[in-house]
């Protein structure tokens, strides 16, 4: 009987060290997933980031583009006409992505999308089936 009683102990105590070992594996596991999830956030912001920096910077190009433009291009008749009008879209896309950024866009495409719904699902049939023709070819 203390022969059985010293296996039983012995039993328990390998259950108790295995029991022990598996909390000690979840517990390591569970770190390691919130510290990957940690480095994926500071990625996918510093990613958002650079995107916004790039947007601001394009848009302050065209704004410096549409200056050259206004400078150097013809001043009068038809093609100045053209030359002023090209100068002002440049200048006011440039201005509007250096204000709005990414996010504004977005929210900007969002409010447009929920005025017109029907003509946004036409444009995104549209443009799948000429994604669509274009991959297959």
């Amino acid at each position: 009987m203390a022969n059985t009683a010293a296996n039983t102990r012995r039993e328990e105590s390998f259950t108790d060290k295995a029991k022990d070992a598996a909390g000690n594996v979840i517990d390591k596991a569970k770190q390691a997933a919130s510290t990957v999830a940690e480095k994926a956030k500071d990625v996918a912001s510093a990613v958002g980031d650079k995107a916004e920096t790039a947007v601001s910077s394009v848009g302050s190009g065209m704004q410096s583009l549409a200056g050259t433009i206004r400078d150097k291009g013809p001043s009068s008749g038809i093609l100045g006409g053209a030359t002023s009008g090209v100068a002002s879209a440049l200048e006011t896309s440039g201005r509007y992505l250096e204000e709005q950024g990414l996010s504004g866009m977005g929210e900007d495409m969002t409010n447009l999308i929920r005025k017109h719904p029907i003509p946004a699902v036409l444009i995104g049939v549209g443009l799948g089936y000429l994604l669509a023709r274009m991959t297959r070819s």
